[in-house]
């Protein structure tokens, strides 16, 4: 591992960065304060990402410093919780006491810090500087990452002042720059590539598997539109390292996405080549193997039509059941038609799926379809002139991760905004909602869903299971407190009752909050007796008292 020398005194203690106040100090100043420290062997280092909120300064206010300080004060001392994302929805993951106490005596690295800085990022603005500056930072990014033992990207929602746009999980997401260094930490040569998402000072979550495999650093934003091929290239290095504790323990998985990944074009392979390719020793093992990981989803997850023919002919099921596959984004029980949808594949894989005795109504232990997973307009034209059903919570499942352009299509087969109480699930305005902060289509997609008729004051009503895990939820947030439960069992604490603004003011998202009230959302409790404006409270997104106490009932 090499880091250029002028750039190895780098890191900053967290005790000494706790202790900072306002807009955080460039390297010069701390080096010259001696706050800048060498990395050695043994070193227990913190990478932070973040986006910058001006051209000339990554945070001219200090307000993510702010966040960022918060948060780590209360990663140290328990009071914050990482938990799985609240797609998953689990508790099994979490930080152990040993990496909190390593966080409080570890060191951090953040750009403006660890950098001999970068001045302002703009076409025309400092060529040479800029040039010399992007090359140093393309060879520092993956040797610091690769230095890292745990991986913050912190995502408070705050406005940019140049542009006065907000800036948040969904568009750091879009951030060519940020995709870099979020590639190069999960193809690392790490055991644990797990990264830790930072809402805000009071929440965090371990980042789904589908935001990173769906986000290219190909067609990333970027302020230097020069800086693309440069650190497209950080993306080629990572995939192809031989080193990649994830390649090596999810080959197939990711020799198969390859091609999406870093949008390369799809080389059509004969049987012999996909055998090689995959490490499958003959057609019939190929066709015959149960492992997570097995030929079929290469060839769905590959987008390769013959081999699922061939694989067929030779004795393979279509409607394998997934397993094995959690840490990636695809889970138990789901189906390979449903890979299919979920990682984006061509319709034409979905067509070639079905006509192979794919079960297009088959359900996950969720209850969920292909249909409600379709990613694409031509994923929802195929499942339903083959016969996919349409039940309550399709929609809801679509609006949460497609484009609106997908749920358009889906509205105009008649398929309503609505929900039924019956079936225990909430709207899909509540989808939208909670779904927020990592799809920066939401807005649109909210707006469509409205312009539709869905019932923006819709209540969620829990029935069977749901109902009891509500319940259990509820006991468990009045026993300890409802702000030292994690966000999984606030969430379902939450959801009898609650409305579409009610979660969007739980996430704290500002934009759905002003279109929901735009549009007549009325500051209703959910059964807990949780306004809106109390749920933004606990979950301390202050920014959004003012907004709604003006509209409280």
């Amino acid at each position: 591992m090499h880091v250029g020398a002028h750039w190895y005194r780098a890191m900053v203690r967290v005790a000494d960065f706790l202790r900072m106040s306002g807009p955080p100090e460039p390297h010069n100043v701390l080096q010259e304060q001696g706050l800048l420290h060498q990395w050695y062997p043994g070193m227990f280092v913190i990478f932070v990402s973040h986006q910058w909120l001006s051209s000339g300064h990554p945070d001219p206010q200090g307000k993510q410093v702010e966040v960022l300080q918060k948060a780590l004060r209360g990663i140290i001392d328990g009071s914050l919780q990482v938990t799985e994302d609240i797609v998953s929805r689990s508790d099994d993951k979490s930080l152990s006491s040993d990496t909190r106490r390593h966080i409080a005596d570890g060191f951090l690295f953040f750009d403006w810090f660890s950098i001999p800085q970068i001045t302002a990022r703009q076409n025309g603005v400092n060529e040479d500087t800029t040039k010399s500056d992007a090359a140093l930072a393309v060879q520092s990014i993956p040797a610091y990452v690769e230095l890292s033992n745990v991986f913050l990207a912190v995502v408070p929602e705050l406005v940019h002042e140049d542009s006065t746009e907000l800036v948040n999980y969904a568009t750091w997401l879009s951030r060519g720059w940020c995709r870099a260094e979020l590639w190069c930490r999960l193809l690392s040569s790490k055991a644990d590539n797990s990264v830790i998402v930072v809402y805000s000072a009071t929440e965090s979550e371990f980042m789904f598997p589908l935001d990173w495999q769906n986000n290219s650093i190909v067609d990333g934003r970027f302020t230097v539109e020069a800086d693309r091929t440069t650190v497209a290239r950080l993306g080629e290095v990572a995939v192809e390292s031989p080193s990649s504790s994830v390649l090596r323990c999810n080959y197939r998985f990711y020799a198969a996405l390859r091609p999406k990944l870093l949008k390369q074009e799809r080389k059509h392979q004969d049987a012999d080549g996909f055998l090689k390719y995959f490490q499958f020793n003959s057609v019939l093992e190929a066709a015959l193997d149960d492992s997570s990981m097995n030929a079929v989803m290469c060839a769905v997850l590959s987008g390769d039509t013959f081999m699922l023919r061939l694989l067929v002919a030779n004795g393979a099921d279509m409607n394998t059941k997934l397993r094995g596959l959690s840490s990636l984004g695809y889970y138990d029980s789901q189906t390979v038609l449903m890979a299919a949808t979920k990682s984006r594949q061509e319709p034409s894989v979905l067509a070639t799926l079905i006509e192979l005795r794919a079960d297009v109504n088959a359900r996950s232990r969720t209850g969920l379809s292909a249909l409600a997973m379709a990613r694409t307009p031509g994923h929802v034209k195929v499942l339903l002139e083959n016969g996919a059903e349409a039940p309550p919570r399709v929609l809801s499942g679509v609006a949460s991760f497609a484009c609106p352009e997908t749920v358009k299509v889906l509205l105009s087969y008649r398929c309503e905004p609505t929900f039924d109480p019956e079936s225990g699930s909430s709207g899909p305005l509540h989808a939208v909602a909670l779904l927020s902060r990592g799809n920066i289509k939401a807005i649109e997609t909210a707006e469509l869903l409205l312009a539709h008729r869905a019932d923006v004051n819709a209540c969620a009503r829990p029935v069977n299971d749901l109902l009891w895990i509500c319940r259990q939820a509820r006991l468990r947030t009045a026993f300890y407190g409802f702000a030292n439960c994690n966000m999984t069992t606030r969430l379902w604490a939450s959801f009898a009752g609650i409305t579409p603004l009610g979660y969007a003011a739980m996430v704290g998202h500002e934009q759905l909050t002003k279109l929901f009230l735009k549009y007549g959302a009325e500051s209703f409790p959910n059964e807990r007796g949780d306004t809106p404006e109390d749920l933004a409270r606990n979950n301390h997104h202050y920014h959004l008292i003012p907004l709604l106490a003006t509209f409280s009932t």
